[in-house]
């Protein structure tokens, strides 16, 4: 499948297939969305973290690196946020299984912690259809404090 990109309003969609080297389409289709927006080098740094952790997840855990499969990336401008869908073509999990890699029996093991990044860099985040989209938010003109 090819790369799209579009336009509409304030809204931006990426749809590109699950292979790792498409990553970084992710961060120049993040640097149109936020073009001509007026963010810090802090709350560009995070949402491309979280974008790239988000991406990471549907493409190798959500859609197991299939290139078959796709990753949907939806930014939509907001006067006072930023949202992104972020949505694969896989089976979906239960976001409330994820340990928390904070607790003592967790601390060495990798499990869960791109997505507690992932909420603590964001001012919210939500997951939809079981698992397989994720929602997040950023406010602009503002860093989130943690």
């Amino acid at each position: 499948m090819s790369l799209l990109i579009s336009m509409i309003a304030r809204k931006y969609l990426l749809n590109i297939p699950s292979q790792p080297e498409n990553i970084n389409k992710m961060e120049v289709f993040l640097d149109n969305c936020l073009r001509d927006n007026k963010i810090n080098r802090q709350q560009y740094h995070d949402i491309l973290l979280v974008l790239t952790e988000a991406v990471t997840n549907c493409m190798l855990h959500g859609n197991g690196a299939n290139p078959e499969k796709n990753v949907l990336i939806e930014c939509k401008i907001e006067s006072d946020h930023i949202r992104f869908w972020v949505e694969d073509e896989g089976a979906g999990f239960d976001p409330s299984h994820l340990p928390d890699p904070t607790q003592r029996d967790f601390l060495d093991k990798p499990c869960g912690r791109g997505v507690f990044l992932m909420r603590r860099l964001s001012h919210s985040m939500r997951f939809h259809h079981q698992g397989r989209a994720v929602e997040i938010e950023f406010r602009t003109n503002e860093h989130k404090d943690n």
